[in-house]
């Protein structure tokens, strides 16, 4: 279906390509610029990729982000070959490599194919990345407009959360249309994090990384449940935890990020639900799950309940901006 999708996709990113001409176009060299690192998106996961990555690149680092504290944050936690550039466009045109880690679907469209875009700026040849997760659809349709314009595109989704991003043990999930462009992607990925997986051609990453997700979902629920249903019984919870965590009930939900406060020390939890991946993130991970199951007639029971479960906690201002294993929180309030 992947293949099909980017059939159709292929002369849309053609025809909207077709006023660049070859003018638009930098020439791809050798020189210094060209071997330099772009990265766009400091925010909490992108923060800590960047520094991995241009800790341990030995190439010229240019960042942008709209959030210019975060820049300035970046530059004066770095050391001097990092630079600033004004647009995503500016930073295309000083960069061969560029990453990408945005938050949503029109962030990547408008930081793509916008005014003063990335192919706006772009060298022939360059290699972009994009490590966000959104509609397997847009992300093709981005993926066909970069190679349109003579450079080479990957998608690269991440899975890992913030405690990942700063361990450096982020896994990323790729959908690359070569070989050899998988492999010229992994020099850089394996920097930010240890799993580095092609899963298929363009797109195919985005697909792994929403079914991925959709499981994510579903077992911080069920694992919330549990322990509440277990200290209502009058058990401890780090007793609980403990034994689950030895036993068939073992989850990344139960073992490393449990949703009960104080019973693993660097969960968000522990940290007032500060920190990790925010809920309205999940509920939009799962909207993109439920766009994927609607065009692949795939049924959806405890997805579609999990997203309705993330739909109510988003519509809180304070649970949106928690980490999703605030859930536990949820489910404590109601009532016995």
């Amino acid at each position: 279906m992947l293949l099909r999708t980017i059939s159709s996709l292929t002369k849309t990113a053609r025809c909207r390509l077709a006023g660049i001409g070859t003018s638009r176009l930098a020439s791809y060299s050798t020189s210094a610029s060209s071997e330099a690192i772009g990265f766009i998106g400091l925010g909490q996961m992108g923060f800590h990729m960047a520094k991995h990555l241009q800790a341990k690149s030995a190439a010229p680092f240019v960042v942008f982000d709209m959030n210019s504290d975060a820049v300035a944050r970046f530059k004066a936690e770095s050391d001097s070959s990092v630079t600033a550039a004004s647009s995503p466009a500016d930073l295309a045109s000083r960069a061969s490599v560029i990453v990408t880690a945005l938050p949503e679907s029109a962030h990547v469209k408008d930081v793509y194919t916008g005014s003063q875009g990335i192919l706006e700026g772009i060298h022939e040849g360059t290699l972009c990345i994009d490590s966000s997760t959104i509609d397997t659809s847009v992300s093709i349709d981005v993926s066909q407009q970069v190679l349109a314009a003579g450079a080479r595109a990957v998608d690269a989704p991440i899975s890992g959360g913030i405690m990942g991003a700063q361990a450096g043990t982020l896994t990323f999930m790729v959908g690359s249309q070569t070989d050899s462009d998988y492999e010229r992607a992994k020099l850089h990925l394996g920097k930010m994090g240890k799993n580095v997986i092609r899963c298929g051609d363009l797109g195919a990453g985005q697909a792994a990384k929403i079914c991925n997700n959709l499981l994510l979902a579903i077992s911080m629920i069920g694992t919330a449940e549990a322990m509440n249903l277990g200290m209502r019984l009058g058990l401890d919870p780090k007793v609980l935890a403990s034994i689950i965590n030895t036993s068939s009930g073992r989850c990344w939900s139960s073992d490393t990020a449990n949703p009960v406060p104080d019973v693993i020390a660097t969960a968000p939890s522990t940290n007032g639900y500060r920190g990790g991946f925010k809920t309205r993130l999940m509920h939009k991970d799962l909207g993109l799950v439920s766009n994927a199951a609607k065009d692949t007639r795939t049924p959806l029971l405890l997805g579609a309940l999990a997203e309705n479960i993330y739909r109510l906690m988003s519509r809180d201002p304070t649970m949106a901006d928690q980490d999703f294993s605030s859930v536990f929180e949820w489910l404590t309030n109601v009532p016995k």
